[in-house]
Formats: structure tokens, C-alpha cells, sequence
């Protein structure tokens, strides 16, 4: 826990799970940072104060964890939110993205009328990996029109690099490992 004269330090939310989801990996569990209202408000403020300023027109989340984060801070930053959600999920008419994953591919949609062309866009989620997903996200945003203003995540795992996937865009992360 921080006093009142530092700011919080959010890495104290994160818990390490070691061995899932399989063997040999450390898990980077968020929910006691968003089970603590100090500590969840704190993150979104700062990833709102970030992008204040920055005309974001749509905040969009990547199902599921960055809705969890997305439609907050779309609220913060005073804009809509545009889910990002899993094939078939979605009742109106859709614009679609396959990517691969390991082993297979996955495929994200969202509304062909979520985004206008030119709409300055936020891509949230809740963490960085390998940046396939938030990846196949910003191919959807681009497919409508949509102007990348920004990524951002609450935890960038470093050693993944994910981020150099997604060069020429402004990459923030509250937390790095």
C-alpha cells in the first residue's frame, strides 16, 4: 500500500499464478488490483489522463478483460465504447479478422457501423503478449476507417513483444515486465 504523498504503485495489485494455464508459465493475475476501488480507480485515472486531450472519438475493447477496462474509460474520456467480441456473438451485421494463435486461429468481429471513417480510436485491453489479438483489433478498426490514436494496456509483458507488432502506433502500458 502507498501513503497519500506517492502514487500508488499498481504492481503490488498483480498477482503471479505460477503453472497456468499450463506448466512453465507465470500467470499475471489482475483481479485483486480490480477488486481494490483504489487501486482500479487509480489505473483507469491514469490511463485516462494519458489520452485526455488526445480527441479519442471510440474507446474500443478487446473481449473480454478489455471491456472490463474499455467502457470505464471511454466513459472517462467522454466517448463511446465498441466492444471487439468473438465470432458470432454480435446480433447486427459485422466486419470480421481471422488471426492465428499457437496452435489454430481465432476469429474477433465488431459492428460494420461501430466506427465511422476518420473516428480517432483507443484499442484497450488488458495486457500485451504477443499482440495477435489487439493486432487482429486494430485490422477491424482500420477496415472501418478508423483513425489508431492509441493502445493501451495495464500490464505489458517486455519479453514477449508484442509492441513491436504494433510499430508506428502510440503504445502505452501501466505496467512492464
Amino acid at each position: 500500500m502507498s501513503s497519500t504523498s506517492e502514487p500508488m504503485r499498481l504492481e503490488d495489485w498483480i498477482r503471479d499464478i505460477p503453472d497456468f494455464p499450463q506448466k512453465g508459465i507465470l500467470f499475471k493475475d489482475i483481479t485483486p488490483l480490480l477488486q481494490d476501488a483504489t487501486a482500479f480507480r487509480a489505473a483507469l485515472e491514469r490511463l485516462a489522463a494519458h489520452y485526455a486531450g488526445a480527441g479519442i472519438q471510440a474507446v474500443v475493447g478487446v473481449e473480454s478483460r478489455g471491456f472490463i477496462f474499455g467502457a470505464p474509460l471511454a466513459y472517462l474520456l467522454n466517448c463511446g465504447f465498441v466492444p471487439v467480441r468473438k465470432f458470432g456473438k454480435l446480433p447486427s451485421q459485422t466486419v470480421s479478422v481471422e488471426y492465428a494463435l499457437e496452435y489454430g486461429t481465432k476469429v474477433v468481429e465488431m459492428h460494420t457501423e461501430a466506427i465511422r471513417p476518420g473516428e480517432r480510436v483507443l484499442i484497450v485491453d488488458d495486457l500485451l503478449a504477443t499482440g495477435g489479438t489487439v493486432s487482429a483489433a486494430m485490422e477491424l478498426v482500420e477496415k472501418l476507417g478508423g483513425h489508431i490514436a492509441g493502445i493501451a494496456f495495464l500490464v505489458e509483458l517486455t519479453f514477449l513483444r508484442g509492441r513491436e507488432q504494433l510499430k508506428g502506433h502510440d503504445v502505452f502500458a501501466l505496467i512492464k515486465y
